[in-house]
Order: structure tokens, then C-alpha cells, then sequence
């Protein structure tokens, strides 16, 4: 699985992803221009020590991005979807974009990707959820698609064992 971020502008947006990026075998990709530094603290604060562990790539522009990931299935999540995202299939190498937490993916971009553009309901009286609980809540349902691939099912105590 892939994560794109659309010109981010919250650090500890990206931090948040970045972990949830590393615990779930997912790469990031970043689009700029981002409105911080990589080697910001809060960034490195939020994904703690994970950040060393991530598969980050960044890109210049979405051409940029599009022009490294010849043929991508893209998904595009955006308040203005027709389709919830539990009503796609997400493929194990396909990319979920997110837009930036001020104006979302640019309307110039979604108009050409209608048919891959996905929503998470919510009351209609918020703008939208939290960047970092978007992709989370996205994310978990790609990952559910795909039998949670690579990833543990199954935990233990630290102390005590399950009965």
C-alpha cells in the first residue's frame, strides 16, 4: 500500500501518518511544496523513533509524482467523493491520496479522477475529520481488503498469557 500526501501542511499530521505508515508496511509519499522542514522536531516528535524505519519518498509536483509512478492506481479521498471508501477495492500496490488540511486535493486534480475519488461519511455540519485519523480510517479498511498482508493477527501480554 501506498499513502500520498498532497502538499501537507501540519507536521505532526505527517509525524502521525509516518508511524502509522511504519506499522502497517505502507509507503509515504510526499508532495511539496510541504509547509515544513523533513528534519522538523514535531515531525520526528509525532512518529517518534519510527521515522528512520519509514519508505518516504517526496516529489517536487503531482507531475513529478505521477511522472515516478507511471500507470498508479490512485484513490483519491476528498470530502466531495460520490463513493464511500468501503464501497472500492483496493489493490495491494495501489496509492490512497490525502490533500492538505486547509483546502484538501486541488479540484483540478479530482475532476479527471471521479471514478477513484472516495469519501468517509460524516456529519454534515464538520469540514473534515483530522488529516491523521483520515488516513488512518482509509488506510485499515485497504489493509482489511487485503487480508492485513504482512501484518501480525495476533498480540501477547507482556506479564500475563491469554487463557
Amino acid at each position: 500500500m501506498n499513502i500520498v500526501l498532497h502538499e501537507p501542511e501540519i507536521p505532526a499530521n505527517t509525524g502521525n501518518i509516518g508511524r502509522t505508515c511504519v506499522a502497517t508496511g505502507t509507503s509515504l509519499h510526499l508532495i511539496e511544496p510541504l509547509g515544513f522542514r523533513l528534519d522538523e522536531k514535531s515531525l520526528k516528535r509525532a512518529g517518534l523513533d519510527y521515522w528512520q524505519n519509514l519508505d518516504v519518498h517526496v516529489y517536487s509536483n503531482y507531475e513529478d509524482f505521477l511522472q515516478k509512478n507511471p500507470g498508479a492506481k490512485i484513490y483519491m479521498a476528498t470530502t466531495k467523493a460520490h463513493q464511500l471508501y468501503t464501497e472500492v477495492s483496493y489493490e495491494p500496490d495501489c496509492f490512497i491520496m490525502f490533500g492538505k488540511e486547509s483546502a484538501g486535493i486541488p479540484e483540478e486534480i479530482l475532476v479527471d479522477h471521479e471514478e477513484t475519488c472516495v469519501r468517509i461519511p460524516m456529519n454534515e455540519n464538520i469540514r473534515s475529520l483530522n488529516l491523521s485519523n483520515s488516513v488512518a480510517v482509509v488506510l485499515y479498511e485497504a489493509l482489511r481488503q487485503n487480508d492485513f498482508s504482512h501484518m501480525q493477527l495476533s498480540g501477547e501480554l507482556h506479564r500475563l498469557h491469554w487463557k
